[in-house]
């Protein structure tokens, strides 16, 4: 443990060592101290305290070890002055609560032996733990080696309280009720524990999942209520069951939360009716040929559905003249005709099925029958398949005499269309010619381009002195500004007393007459005004030619612009003046 090695250089000499005449060498030898196990372990020191829960020490030991040691220890530091594989140490927990809940671990290659919680500790259980820690090598001291073979110190551990989730005790709790129960049932009570016994916190209580919304729960206790009908044939159920989730938070800093699943398990009551099947069929309209197979449907289970019982209901009395049911077994029965043959068409037909349940139920359903006529091979014919469909021969007939009604009135709609139109041509014409207002309907804005950029005949705009020119003009040749030259029309004479409802006939005969009268202007849509003529029978005006006598002022003419100052230079007395 002080001197592991020792190096000695030895000098030979000859002539007896005298060094004035000898020769002389050196050589080195190399010492090598083996080591021996003649130091037992022994601790550095006596008392660890480790004030935090899960806080990791080291157990020191003075050299590095060949190979990794397991055992159960606090985290003390321990030394061996005997390594080199024959002085291993190994350490033990003497006291046996310290075997369930701490252990230690000694990696390869280091001094150090971590400490670790072998199983957790509860602060509500042991706020802290008292162990006693041995040490001992496991190779034996060497002989005559007169000390002990081992060492011992002890350790405190204290344990820290930490907020810790709230939990429920049953998880997952099941409870088993009836479907079907009313609102506002208690169910059951699905509280949670805190294990925080020293800490004075309350646990709230909330909904984490509740997939039909059936459930509440209340806030301080967890007591669960029922906030809808339970429906065991609802599609939330699975095997009978409905899950719920619910949460369940303290308010320690920080908070803490923990899940609890309700299961509900649904015993089945005898609340659904049974239902028909099939809802349509078709049979041949006669008997022998085929019949209508006939089962039920109930969502309810054992012992809540078949056997089933079917019959035909008494009300109205054609149903069991004309249709009766043989039973197969429970579930499934027949219905045929009962009489020899029923016309063709779509018959409901009511049938009452009756469940076994306790107590039972029952229901009336109506099947739709088509009844045809049928082939050898009891199949529809063509002519069956339209009165299946159902049409009979009473509908049929009803169906044509609507379209013999539908058209004779469309066919009268149109003789009375055209002998209105025929009353419109050779009504009379309710106007005088005295109170003719067709010249009164003049267009005023269409005026030429001008002399200079029209090639007109402007001579036929000339106003005539005679008439010579018109009676002496060639049949058939006139100018289109002339009034024709004939016998003018006679329009008939208007009556008295109009009726209100003929004032629209009164404009539109009166505009086709005035249309087909070639007497009537405008004689021509071709109309120029823009020439007026080479004199006027007006005579001369050069009587109002201005005289410059007299002492009228027109000086104010210079003040009312550019558009007056022509004139203000002539009247205004200017300079030039």
């Amino acid at each position: 443990q002080k001197v592991q090695q020792y190096i000695v250089i030895v000098q030979a000499t000859d002539m007896e060592g005298n060094l004035n005449y000898g020769l002389s060498n050196t050589a080195t030898a190399i010492i090598t101290v083996t080591d021996v196990n003649d130091n037992p372990p022994e601790f550095t020191t006596s008392t660890v305290k480790q004030p935090q829960k899960g806080a990791r020490t080291s157990l020191v030991i003075t050299q590095d070890l060949t190979r990794e040691s397991r055992g159960k220890c606090s985290p003390l530091s321990a030394g061996s002055r005997n390594w080199g594989g024959m002085g291993l140490p190994t350490t033990t927990c003497t006291r046996a609560l310290a075997h369930s809940h701490f252990g230690f671990s000694q990696p390869k290659g280091l001094r150090e032996k971590i400490q670790h919680f072998a199983a957790a500790v509860d602060y509500e259980m042991n706020r802290a733990f008292m162990l006693t820690v041995m040490v001992s090598n496991q190779a034996p001291l060497a002989s005559g080696i007169q000390m002990s073979f081992q060492s011992t110190a002890g350790v405190t551990i204290s344990v820290t309280d930490v907020n810790e989730a709230p939990y429920f005790p049953t998880n997952h709790k099941l409870i088993r009720l009836e479907e079907g129960v009313p609102t506002g049932t208690v169910l059951t009570t699905f509280s949670a524990v805190d294990p925080d016994r020293f800490m004075q916190q309350a646990v709230r209580y909330s909904k984490l999942s509740d997939p039909a919304n059936w459930l509440n729960i209340n806030a301080t206790n967890g007591q669960i209520t029922t906030a809808a009908v339970l429906d065991r044939e609802s599609d939330y159920i699975k095997n009978n069951v409905y899950e719920a989730t619910f949460l369940a938070a303290d308010n320690g800093i920080p908070p803490a939360s923990g899940t609890g699943t309700l299961q509900i398990y649904l015993i089945d009551i005898n609340d659904n009716a049974p239902e028909l099947l099939p809802k349509e069929a078709q049979i041949c309209e006669k008997p022998n040929l085929n019949v209508i197979n006939i089962t039920a449907a109930d969502a309810d289970i054992d012992p809540n559905v078949g056997p089933f019982v079917f019959e035909l209901p008494s009300v109205p009395s054609a149903v069991r003249k004309n249709w009766t049911i043989t039973r197969l077994n429970g579930d499934y029965a027949q219905l045929s005709l009962r009489i020899m043959y029923l016309e063709a068409g779509v018959y409901d037909v009511p049938i009452i099925v009756t469940d076994s349940g306790n107590p039972p139920l029952y229901n009336t359903s109506v099947i739709k029958v088509k009844v045809c006529p049928c082939d050898e091979n009891g199949d529809c014919t063509t002519i069956g398949a339209v009165a299946a469909a159902g049409l009979g021969t009473g509908a049929i007939i009803a169906i044509l005499i609507c379209i013999i009604i539908l058209l004779t009135m469309v066919l009268l709609f149109v003789v009375w269309m055209k002998r209105r139109e025929k009353e419109r041509h050779t009504k009379q014409l309710l106007i005088d010619p005295e109170d003719d207002v067709r010249d009164n309907i003049l267009k005023y804005d269409e005026e030429g381009g001008g002399e200079e950029d029209q090639d007109y005949d402007l001579s036929q705009l000339q106003q005539p002195e005679t008439m010579d020119h018109v009676l002496n003009k060639t049949p058939g040749v006139r100018r289109v500004d002339e009034r024709p030259i004939g016998a003018e029309p006679q329009y008939p004479i208007r009556p008295v007393i109009p009726h209100p409802g003929d004032i629209g006939d009164f404009i539109n005969e009166g505009l086709r007459a005035a249309d087909n009268d070639p007497t009537a202007p405008p004689y021509d849509s071709l109309l120029v005004f823009d020439y007026e003529g080479s004199g006027s029978t007006a005579g001369s005006v050069s009587s109002l030619n201005s005289s410059s006598s007299g002492d009228q002022d027109y000086d104010y003419l210079n003040d009312w612009g550019p558009r007056f100052k022509k004139l203000a230079d002539m009247y205004g007395g200017g300079e030039e003046d």
